[in-house]
């Protein structure tokens, strides 16, 4: 069967044994990735994959199927409708109907059409070019560059009919550097048209590589500190989840009850924003319309995070926030681009006005140094030492610690002045 010829088998299933509605999830990809190592190819892969996720309401509870073959639609649906009753929750699980999108703007990014050989071209001239940049570069970890086309299809009974297509590319560079009897290793990133960016990407490897170097620890005791900009996206984001309505209406987030309260620093303002220009999107996992979203703005909590069946629990509308873990998942929460609005002034300026302290570059262990419900952390950190505003040395051997609620009150001013866009 074609694609079409399945999903309207499988909603016409759904309906005849019961359903009050059925929903499709198709998620097809088309991938490319190579990694060079000393001049050579040390992984190369081209790979296609698809899937289809049927979701069924039946006795108004969902029940979810997957499958990568579109063949036999009956089964699936009884599979589904077997999961439905399999379900003890009582809660509502809307689904969107039909409906108009916003126009999207993708930056153009024609390195995906390449033909392959100048993708392996790319990725070998960006170690050798890595190698010739300093005499301290020993080698790299990896040189990645991976493409690809991903196409997503949501359709229901009710009328919805959402397609959209991903075109992604990014490449990885990661630097050893070995001076003296040190050897150490980091890494940076591109993606979208800046993959070509050759200087860029290897100065900010080299450069983050060059911070290991000298480092030793400082005495135990409470510093001030200026969070690098990667290094407070990647705090954010292993915090996300407290903004989630779902977890909120579980008791699982401190920002339970708070809306409409200060929560951090005036400093602060958290965009959820599907319209960002390095990754912007016109729906969400269920199909509804993007909206940008006001998490917080100036310190004060103004809304969680929503997806349809959060939303009518809580009897508002969604903020465009249901998410999945690929085609095979059930609908969850999950941001789009979420991130802390660019203050005004300089990574220089906060330097300056730091004074004495600590800048944070990397912190490591968020999994199992943070707790997302109580906001506790307790994270292995790399840093500088800064003294009367002038960089001193690196920092390594210390763990930073706290809440986030508080850190993000007494603290926030100084996090937030650099731009802080990470995926979550």
């Amino acid at each position: 069967m074609t694609y079409e010829q399945f999903k309207d088998a499988c909603f016409a299933l759904a309906l005849e044994k019961g359903c009050e509605s059925a929903e499709i999830y198709s998620v097809t990809s088309d991938g490319f990735s190579v990694n060079v190592l000393n001049g050579e190819l040390d992984k190369y892969a081209v790979e296609r994959s698809k899937g289809l996720n049927l979701r069924v309401l039946f006795e108004g509870k969902s029940g979810y199927a997957y499958t990568e073959v579109f063949e036999d639609p009956e089964v699936l649906v009884n599979h589904a409708i077997d999961n439905a009753k399999a379900i003890e929750s009582t809660d509502e699980n809307p689904m969107q109907g039909a409906c108009e999108y916003p126009e999207i703007h993708e930056k153009p990014n024609p390195f995906v059409d390449l033909p392959e050989e100048e993708k392996i071209r790319l990725a070998m001239d960006l170690e050798r070019d890595t190698l010739a940049y300093d005499p301290r570069v020993n080698r790299t970890e990896y040189c990645s560059v991976d493409t690809g086309v991903v196409e997503t299809h949501i359709s229901n009974t009710l009328g919805l009919k959402a397609n959209s297509t991903e075109r992604y590319s990014y490449a990885v560079l990661g630097p050893i550097l070995k001076d003296g009897d040190e050897e150490h290793c980091s890494f940076a990133f591109k993606f979208g048209p800046e993959i070509t960016d050759y200087a860029g990407i290897i100065k900010e490897s080299v450069e983050n590589t060059l911070l290991e170097f000298n480092a030793s620890t400082v005495d135990s005791g409470e510093y001030r500190i200026l969070l690098r900009n990667d290094a407070a996206g990647d705090l954010l984001s292993a915090f996300s989840s407290m903004f989630f309505a779902e977890r909120v209406q579980k008791g699982l987030s401190l920002l339970t009850g708070k809306l409409g309260e200060t929560i951090a620093s005036p400093a602060i303002t958290i965009l959820d924003d599907p319209f960002e220009a390095d990754n912007p999107r016109a729906f969400d996992a269920e199909g509804v319309p993007s909206v940008l979203t006001t998490v917080a703005e100036n310190g004060v909590l103004k809304s969680y995070l929503y997806n349809l069946k959060s939303a009518k629990k809580d009897g508002v509308v969604s903020t465009s926030n249901a998410g999945r873990m690929g085609a095979a998942g059930a609908v969850t929460t999950a941001p789009s681009n979420f991130y802390i609005v660019k203050g005004e002034k300089s990574f220089d300026e906060l330097k300056a006005a730091l004074g004495n302290g600590l800048i944070i570059t990397e912190v490591s262990g968020l999994h199992a140094g943070l707790n997302p419900i109580s906001g506790d952390f307790s994270l292995i950190a790399r840093g500088q030492l800064v003294e009367n505003g002038e960089i001193v040395r690196s920092v390594d051997q210390i763990t930073v610690a706290g809440n986030w609620s508080a850190a993000t009150c007494a603290s926030a001013s100084r996090w937030a002045a650099e731009s802080v866009r990470r995926r979550c």
